[in-house]
């Protein structure tokens, strides 16, 4: 009974929640016959438990597969929500914009247990959700938040806030203005938004309209799971930027390190700056853009917002640097 329960929890122990489940428990165990209960991600991780006990006469078919056959797909219907670690609003794991799809894994409640396309797992609130097709984005808004006017004029009144990154549809376009399909409809500049099909394409451009656009982006304030201009944490600013070029790369701090290329100095525009800390226990935490050399345009706890730090000049950020890596190289 011990070493099957080792087992299990060093299996347990093995997986990134963030992209992966494994909750396994003990059903029952008599002789040489062992049955298990819970829940897996995919058939894959059936198929490993298999492997390690294969000693034994296992039956698995308590065992709920989350991944199986035509899951349904909602999509946000509000400007923004939250992800979070259980169904409460208690931590939050991350945001989701208006439009984002999401596979339903599971449900409690009011609550859906749900996966995006880049694998991320969480819970979202199912009254902010919808069932069905959004509308297929033709733009991405390109600026922290805007207040949606319900006339193309900046005296109008605003119906709703579009948050950076959402993805929307032009319906239609009059002088320097575009009247946008959102969770409202309603008006708003041109020039804040960048069409699905104008994403650079030349590395250098890539390079550049990481600089220029993280611009839009000063002083945000620090918000632990944010991803938009309503507040946003390091990697959810990291995350922004490569999406408004049309890049989609992972979630966390510790996974785009992982998958980004590295780097080595002299750092240029657009690479990424890892950091660690002394209670990380090695762990990567924290991460910002290089905008040529050490110089780092990034989303701090400390300076509770998103700025612009020299990393030889600022002894927390110098003395805990890791590595560096690039999704552009």
């Amino acid at each position: 009974m011990e070493n099957i329960q080792t087992t299990l929890d060093k299996l347990a122990s093995q997986t990134d929640r963030r992209v992966s489940v494994f909750d396994i428990e003990i059903l029952r165990l008599r002789n040489k016959s062992l049955t298990l209960s819970g829940r897996l991600l995919d058939e894959t991780q059936l198929e490993t438990l298999s492997r390690h006990f294969s000693n034994w006469k296992l039956d698995t078919a308590s065992i709920r597969i989350l991944r199986k056959g035509d899951l349904p797909r909602m999509y946000v219907t509000t400007n923004l929500t939250g992800l979070y670690e259980k169904p409460s609003f208690g931590l939050r794991l991350s945001e989701l914009c208006y439009g984002t799809e999401l596979e339903i894994l599971d449900e409690r409640g009011e609550w859906v247990f749900t996966r995006q396309k880049d694998g991320y797992l969480g819970w979202a609130y199912k009254q902010y959700l919808i069932e069905g097709y959004a509308a297929k984005a033709t733009h991405l808004v390109l600026v922290a938040s805007y207040g949606l006017r319900a006339q193309p004029d900046r005296e109008s009144e605003i119906v709703t806030r579009v948050l950076g990154g959402t993805g929307i549809q032009v319906e239609e376009i009059r002088g320097d203005w575009a009247k946008i399909v959102a969770n409202r409809t309603g008006w708003m500049p041109l020039s804040f938004l960048r069409e699905m099909n104008a994403f650079p394409t030349a590395l250098e451009a890539k390079r550049n309209a990481l600089v220029s656009d993280s611009a839009r982006m000063i002083g945000v304030p620090y918000l632990w799971g944010g991803t938009s201009g309503n507040g946003i944490n390091s990697s959810g600013l990291v995350r922004l930027l490569h999406h408004w070029i049309g890049m989609i790369i992972p979630r966390d701090a510790d996974m785009q390190h992982v998958a980004a290329k590295p780097v080595e100095p002299p750092f240029e525009a657009g690479d990424l700056l890892f950091f660690s800390e002394s209670e990380s226990q090695g762990r990567i935490t924290h991460v910002g853009i290089s905008l040529g050399g050490w110089t780092i345009i990034h989303s701090s706890r400390d300076r509770n917002g998103v700025y612009i730090d020299d990393v030889q000049e600022r002894e927390s950020l110098k003395e805990n640097f890791v590595s560096a890596g690039s999704f552009l190289r």
